[in-house]
């Protein structure tokens, strides 16, 4: 029987090396890019949409700050 945390560290540990091979300005432009989305679907009278779209800002962000982090404090 294998044990359960050290397959997580080793799939942890890939999600981290790929992670850390995106720069973290991708995620800011990804950002950046659905805000202007959201505003020209609002502007365009998809309200629905452009709030939907809208609410992907966050996640992106937050992928960023994981990504930084990453790069700076490392992964053991």
């Amino acid at each position: 029987m294998s044990d359960p945390q050290i397959k997580e560290a080793e799939s942890a540990k890939k999600l981290e090396n790929t992670a850390a091979q995106l720069p973290s300005t991708f995620w800011l432009t990804l950002a950046v890019g659905t805000m202007v989305g959201s505003a020209v679907l609002k502007a365009s009278g998809s309200r629905h949409t452009a709030l939907f779209v809208g609410q992907w800002v966050a996640p992106f962000m937050l992928f960023g700050i994981y990504n930084k982090l990453i790069k700076t404090v490392g992964n053991d």
